[in-house]
Formats: C-alpha cells, sequence, structure tokens
C-alpha cells in the first residue's frame, strides 16, 4: 500500500512547528497590509508581445499555434453547441458528482501518488466547475489543456471553501474527531480573540462550520509540504501549484474571508467591504495571474481591481438573496446617507426615489475597479488573455443589465443566457486572441456604436 495513515496533526510534527503553523494560520486574520490603495487610480503600462519584436520563424511557429487554438475552440464551441440542443430537447448526460477517493480512509499519502489518481483529480475538478459555475467555466474553456485543468482546481478549491462557510456542503476529512479535535478548539478559541463580536450564527451551526474551515485550511497545508492529500481537489490543487509557483498566502485570505462571513453580516464602509472583496475575490484573481502568466509587478494590482470589479458586481446583483440571509453587503453608511432603510432592501426599495440614482453611482465607482481590471490584459500572453477578457466582458454585461432594469435585483436574478455567453466568448476570442491589438482602436470605436461588444 503506498499510502500512509499518517495524520495532520501535532503528532506528526514538532510541538514548536505546530504552533508556528497555527500562528501563521492565525496572523492572516489582522487587518491586511493591502497591495494597493483603496481607489482605481494605476496609470497602464503597456508592455508584453505587442512591444516585442520576432522573427520570421517565430511568426511562422506564432501562426501555427494561433491556428491550431483557433481549430480547438472551434471544436469546443461547436460540441457545448451540441449538447445544449440535446440538453433543450429533454437529453441530459449530467452525472453525480462522485469523489473517485471517497473510500478512502486516511487523509494522506505519503508517497507521490501514480499519474493516473491525479488525472480522476483534475476530472473531478472540471466536473465541479462545469456543474457549478458555467460563467467561469466558459471564460477559460479555451486555455491550453494544463492550463485550464489547473483555473479548475483553483476554481474547485474556491467553490469547497465558500460551499462550507455559506452553504450545507459536509466536506471528509478522513481521521479527524471533528469538533472536540484539540488542534481545531485551540484555533478556534485563538480565532475568536481576534474578533471584536461574537458569531451571528447558531451554536451548532458555528462550530460545524469554523471545524470544517480549519481542517480545510488543514488540507491546503498538503499543497506546501512532502505529503498529498486524498481529497481530490488539493491532489490537484498541489500540482497546480507546483507547477505555476502559486503562494499560500492568497489561499490562506481566502480561507480567511470564509471565516469572516461567521462573525458579520454587515459593513458599515465601503472600505470594510473593500476588504472583504479582496479576501474573497481579489486574492482569486491573484492565483489565476500566475497561472496565466506576467512579467509586470503592476499585473497584481490590476488582479486586484479585477477580482474587486466582480465582487463589487455580485453584491449588487445579489442584495435581494443576501437580504434573505439576513446579510448586508452594501456600505450602511451609503444606504443611510442616501435615505435608504435596510427594511426596504426586500424589494420595496425600488420605490425609493434615490435607489436607482445609488444603484448608477455604485455602478459607476465598479467600472473604476473595471477600467484598471482591463489594464490587465496586455500584460498577459495572448494564449490566456482570453480567460480574464471574458469574465470581465460577462461581469460588465451583468453591471450593464442591472442599470437598464433601473436596479431591480429583487423580482429576478440578473444573469446571462446561453446564447449571451456564448456570443460573448466568441467575441472575446476574437478581439483578444486573433485580432492585432493595431485594430484596437476601431473595435472600440465600433463597439461604442452599438455595432460590436464591448469586451
Amino acid at each position: 500500500m503506498f499510502y500512509s495513515k499518517l495524520m495532520l496533526s501535532n503528532k506528526a510534527m514538532k510541538k514548536e512547528d505546530y504552533h508556528r503553523v497555527l500562528i501563521g494560520m492565525l496572523e492572516r486574520r489582522k487587518p491586511l497590509d493591502l497591495l494597493f490603495p483603496l481607489q482605481g487610480n494605476a496609470k497602464s503600462r503597456e508592455t508584453g508581445d505587442a512591444n516585442q519584436k520576432m522573427t520570421t520563424l517565430e511568426r511562422l511557429r506564432a501562426g501555427v499555434v494561433l491556428a491550431r487554438d483557433a481549430v480547438k475552440a472551434v471544436s469546443v464551441t461547436a460540441m457545448e453547441a451540441l449538447r445544449e440542443g440535446v440538453a433543450f430537447i429533454g437529453i441530459s448526460d449530467k452525472n453525480e458528482l462522485v469523489d473517485p477517493f471517497e473510500n478512502l480512509d486516511a487523509p494522506i499519502w505519503s508517497e507521490q501518488p501514480p499519474q493516473e489518481l491525479l488525472k480522476l483529480a483534475y476530472q473531478y475538478c472540471e466536473k465541479l466547475t462545469i456543474q457549478e459555475a458555467g460563467n467561469f467555466y466558459h471564460s477559460f474553456k479555451y486555455l491550453p489543456d494544463e492550463q485550464r485543468l489547473a483555473m479548475c482546481a483553483v476554481y474547485a478549491f474556491c467553490r469547497r471553501a465558500d460551499d462550507i462557510a455559506d452553504g450545507d456542503w459536509a466536506d471528509r476529512f478522513p481521521g479527524s474527531i471533528g469538533q472536540t479535535d484539540p488542534e481545531a478548539t485551540e484555533y478556534r478559541q485563538q480565532l475568536e480573540e481576534l474578533q471584536d463580536r461574537g458569531t451571528i450564527l447558531d451554536e451548532e451551526s458555528y462550530l460545524n462550520k469554523i471545524t470544517q474551515l480549519f481542517f480545510f485550511r488543514k488540507k491546503l497545508s498538503t499543497c506546501y509540504t512532502e505529503v498529498y492529500s486524498t481529497d481530490p481537489v488539493f491532489l490537484a490543487l498541489k500540482d497546480t501549484v507546483d507547477r505555476y509557483g502559486i503562494p499560500r498566502n492568497v489561499f490562506d485570505d481566502l480561507i480567511s474571508g470564509m471565516e469572516d462571513d461567521l462573525y458579520n453580516n454587515r459593513y458599515r464602509t465601503f472600505d470594510e467591504l473593500y476588504e472583504y472583496c479582496y479576501r474573497v475575490a481579489s486574492v482569486v484573481g491573484l492565483m489565476c495571474i500566475e497561472i496565466y502568466g506576467y512579467s509586470d509587478p503592476i499585473a497584481k494590482k490590476y488582479a486586484e481591481s479585477w477580482g474587486i470589479f466582480m465582487q463589487l458586481t455580485n453584491v449588487l446583483r445579489d442584495v435581494g438573496e443576501d437580504i434573505e440571509r439576513d446579510r448586508v453587503y452594501l456600505p450602511l453608511d451609503e444606504l443611510e446617507k442616501n435615505g435608504i432603510q435596510e427594511s426596504e432592501l426586500d424589494g420595496k426599495v425600488v420605490l425609493n426615489k434615490t435607489w436607482e440614482p445609488y444603484c448608477y453611482h455604485y455602478a459607476r465607482r465598479a467600472r473604476t475597479y473595471l477600467e484598471e481590471a482591463r489594464q490587465l490584459l496586455p500584460l498577459l500572453p495572448r494564449r490566456t488573455r482570453y480567460s480574464p477578457a471574458a469574465m470581465i466582458a460577462f461581469y460588465d454585461k451583468i453591471l450593464r443589465q442591472i442599470e437598464k432594469e433601473q436596479g431591480d435585483v429583487f423580482t429576478k436574478r440578473v444573469k446571462l443566457n446561453k446564447l449571451q455567453k456564448m456570443s460573448l466568448a466568441a467575441a472575446v476570442y476574437v478581439r483578444h486572441r486573433m485580432l492585432p491589438r493595431i485594430l484596437d482602436p476601431l473595435w472600440n470605436g465600433l463597439s461604442r456604436l452599438g455595432l460590436l461588444p464591448s469586451v
């Protein structure tokens, strides 16, 4: 048997090492030293392949790669359209998502598992992504295979963390003793000392979720040690981390954002909301650019803004759903200044004459981060540029639809239909993968006239 039943506990490491790891976890809970200022104000630096001189041979090779990628994109799109057509007439090929390692009673492998198991882990992550995140999968389905699978592993990690904190997901931690585990108890107590308020959940739910998130962090540790998790998400993520050098702090920050939801369901100021958006969204952008590839460090600034824009859009879109869960992410001081009462956020607010102007103001601020996010694109290789460009285009479209609906995010959830996703994806691919940058002004001009989509 190539796996070990060694547990990830202080029995498997020196006591001082365990406490060092614990302190490191808790350190991420302190106020963040954010990478950049809170307001969108960065200036563009045009770098990347646009200014690089290529030899004739390099141009020929680039042309071959482009042609191959284009054929692949057409094939992927055609297969996707076929699947949609089959689903439309009532035939579905969806199978239940099954953890291929769910019957293992060990939390880790002490030796590197065979490649066949790693392949199963990536397949699990990709299937999870397809089932749970249509928008996101549309944005990176055209990436080269290795990077597409890496993005699926990152998404699966984020999805599971969110499912623990905000849903009813029951994760699997072989060998743990749950809420009575001394490590989990110690971590929870020290975490509570850093909070200035108690949990917003009932005691049973709180203990369940905070314990799961603790063990989720421990599984994350396998991505940065010599052991391998028997959880397919973390097995695939470890390989992704090794390939692309993604730092641990961004994953830890995301888990911290999920922990925040256990203690806080209101945000007094925009700065407080920004910090939350950074933890649950900007860090995802910082994960992604390591997979995409970049050379100019300012790409991190634009990746941060990219996450802020997307999360601000989510906050506005989900106001109605969030209030049903007793959560208000819109800054309370801004609502008060605009004469908007929290009690009105059940849908009555659409009758408030200040709600629509507030939504327009909110959208304008979100777009300051959108403009910075777009400056990320020329800093990325052309083969990966499509992915963030597609996500930006999807969320820009969602924000425009909210404005078109005059801020009505209560009667129905604003989302893109399949046709909108596929058409936007095609437009983004043509512009950012195939057209030379010299044609950007022409595309921008035609998009302002409504003849081409703004992507």
